[in-house]
C-alpha cells in the first residue's frame, strides 16, 4: 500500500518536472526551427524564457522572415552581420513589436523600398505603425479635411471640403508630425486662398486655383508624410459675413450715437432747470425791487420831493401801461389801480 503511494507520488512530481522542463526548453518550437532552416539552439530559448521573452514571438519572426526569403543584416561599425536573435530580443525587451517590424520588412523589400532593420525599429518604438507606414508607401492614403470656412474678399463666406492624397516618408517617419498636422495646414492654405480672391464667384468658377495655390506652400515639410495631391471635393455658399458685419457696425455706430443724442438731450435739460432757476432767481430780485417802490415815494412825500399830483400823473401812466399791454395780450395786470384818473 506505501509503495504503491509512492509510486503515484513519482509519477506526479515526474509529470509536473517534464511539463516545467518543456515550458522552459520548448522541444516542438525548436523542431519547428530546425526545419524551417532557422538557427537557434535548445539553451537559447532556455534563456529567452530566463530573460522573460517569449520564445515563440522570436522563433515565429525567423521563420516568416526565412520563408519569405527576407535577408535580413545590420550594420556594426562599419562590417555588416546577419541579423541574430538578439537583436530581436533586444526589440521585444524595449517594448517594440517584433512581428510588426518583420512584416514592414518583408513587405518593404517586395516594394523595393529601402528599410532597413534599423530604422523599422526606430519607428516602431517612436509609437508609429510600421507595417502601416509601409503599406501608406506603397499605396497612398487618402484623407478627408473637415469642412474649412473661409471669406473672399467681397464678404461671401465658402465653407470647403478637400480629400488630400499622401504617400508615407520613411525617412521622416520618426521625428516627423502626422495627419492631424497636414490637415491643419491644408485648411489654413484653404482660408487663405479663399481669403486672396476678389470674388467668391472666381473660387466657384476655378476651384481648382485653391489645390494649385495650397500644393505650392509646401505644406508637407517637416512632416512624415508626401502630399501628392490636394483635390477640392465641395464648395458651398454661406452667409454674407461682409453684410452682416456692416449691419453689426451700422447697429453698433446708431447705438453710440443715440447714447451721444441721449447725452445732449440731459445736457439741454440740466441747461434749461438752470435757466429757470436763474429766472426765479432775476424775478425775486424784481419783486424785492418793486417792494421798494412804495417805501421811495413815501420819503419822497415826506421830504417833499413828490407832489400829489405828480403821484397821480403816475398812477395815470402806470394804469395806461396796463391798459396797453392788457389790449396786447401780454399778460395780466401789474400792481396798481388800474383806472384812469382825470
Amino acid at each position: 500500500m506505501g509503495f504503491g503511494v509512492f509510486t503515484v507520488v513519482l509519477v506526479v512530481l515526474g509529470v509536473i518536472a517534464l511539463f516545467i522542463l518543456l515550458y522552459y526548453i520548448p522541444v516542438g518550437l525548436w523542431i519547428t526551427a530546425q526545419v524551417t532552416n532557422v538557427r537557434v539552439g535548445l539553451f537559447e530559448l532556455f534563456f529567452m524564457r530566463i530573460r522573460k521573452v517569449p520564445p515563440s514571438i522570436i522563433v515565429n519572426s525567423l521563420i516568416t522572415a526565412t520563408k519569405a526569403g527576407l535577408k535580413i543584416t545590420e550594420v556594426e561599425g562599419d562590417a555588416k552581420r546577419d541579423l541574430r536573435t538578439q537583436d530581436l530580443e533586444t526589440h521585444y525587451l524595449a517594448g517594440g513589436n517584433v512581428p510588426q517590424v518583420i512584416k514592414a520588412l518583408i513587405s518593404a523589400e517586395k516594394a523595393n523600398i529601402n528599410l532597413t532593420f534599423k530604422q523599422a525599429t526606430a519607428i516602431d518604438l517612436a509609437g508609429r505603425d510600421v507595417f502601416e507606414a509601409v503599406q501608406i508607401s506603397v499605396n497612398p492614403k487618402v484623407i478627408n479635411t473637415p469642412s474649412v470656412a473661409a471669406v473672399a474678399a467681397d464678404g461671401i463666406q465658402l465653407v470647403a471640403k478637400a480629400r488630400v492624397t499622401i504617400r508615407a516618408n520613411i525617412q521622416q517617419l520618426v521625428g516627423g508630425a502626422g495627419e492631424e498636422t497636414i490637415l491643419a495646414r491644408v485648411g489654413e492654405g484653404i482660408v487663405t486662398s479663399v481669403g486672396s480672391a476678389a470674388s467668391h464667384k472666381e473660387v466657384l468658377e476655378n476651384p481648382d486655383k485653391i489645390s494649385k495655390l495650397v500644393l505650392q506652400r509646401g505644406l508637407d515639410a517637416g512632416t512624415a508624410f508626401e502630399i501628392l495631391s490636394i483635390d477640392i471635393a465641395d464648395v458651398d455658399v454661406g452667409a454674407n459675413i461682409g453684410a452682416k458685419l456692416q449691419t453689426d457696425q451700422a447697429s453698433a455706430d446708431l447705438k453710440v450715437a443715440e447714447a451721444k443724442a441721449e447725452e445732449r438731450r440731459a445736457m439741454a435739460v440740466a441747461e434749461e432747470q438752470e435757466m429757470l432757476a436763474k429766472a426765479q432767481e432775476a424775478r425775486a430780485k424784481v419783486i424785492l425791487a418793486e417792494a421798494e417802490v412804495p417805501k421811495a415815494i413815501a420819503e419822497a412825500f415826506r421830504s417833499g420831493n413828490l407832489g400829489i399830483m405828480d403821484y397821480y400823473k403816475f398812477q395815470n401812466i402806470e394804469a395806461d401801461t396796463d391798459m396797453r399791454s392788457s389790449i396786447a395780450g401780454s399778460g395780466s395786470k401789474k400792481g396798481g389801480s388800474g383806472k384812469k384818473k382825470d
